[in-house]
């Protein structure tokens, strides 16, 4: 099947804020689950309390899906934004929808990585992220996403005053936390939950 098909059988999203504000980009109905605008308007109000601005942010959206959390943090100003999918047709969808809203002219980069997130966390960082997206699929096991926050903590990703951020199914009561993280808070949108958590700066080992 055409992209094209898949995306008119998909839903229509909108950029919230920002250059690109009013824009619809599209959801690939049969390979995504996009966060919803109610969700968020929420998120990027709990952001935007917590960092002022997006001026200077480095962000990072894994398990990117339609491109949503990355191109409305590119929208309002992010420095750097990196999107990771592995899946093809969600691949194509998020290139779409960047090619649809970029004549906004953004100030910051945009990059997708077409891997899989253990793949991409895997190498060293060129930089430190100051916000992380993580929306796995419903029915990730919950050792994956502790897996995803230990790799990201070890693997020096986290700015120390990074904040992050979890979408799971509000059957989901709690995230098992390693250690190294302080959970924040959590909100509910339905069916489906937000959770928060800052992390815990790494104290160097005296030799």
């Amino acid at each position: 099947m055409h992209l094209q098909n898949l995306l008119i059988r998909g839903s229509k999203l909108r950029i919230i804020a920002g250059k690109a504000k009013g824009r619809n980009i599209a959801a690939v109905a049969t390979s995504t689950r996009p966060t919803s605008d109610r969700a968020r308007e929420a998120l990027f109000s709990t952001l935007t309390s917590e960092f002022g601005t997006f001026t200077n942010l480095n962000v990072l959206d894994l398990y990117a899906g339609t491109g949503a959390i990355a191109l409305e943090s590119l929208s309002r100003g992010a420095a750097v934004v990196h999107a990771v999918e592995n899946n093809e047709q969600a691949q194509k969808c998020i290139v779409s929808n960047y090619e649809a809203i970029k004549s906004a002219q953004f100030e910051g980069s945009f990059h997708l990585y077409n891997l899989d997130v253990t793949r991409f966390l895997r190498d060293r960082p060129t930089l430190q992220y100051h916000f992380v997206y993580i929306d796995p699929p419903y029915d990730a096991e919950d050792l994956d996403v502790v897996e995803t926050l230990i790799h990201l903590q070890t693997g020096e990703f986290l700015d120390p005053q990074a904040l992050i951020a979890i979408e799971r199914n509000s059957r989901v009561k709690e995230i098992s936390w390693p250690s190294g993280y302080v959970a924040l808070r959590e909100k509910n949108y339905g069916q489906a939950t937000i959770f928060y958590a800052t992390p815990v700066p790494i104290e160097p080992v005296n030799g």
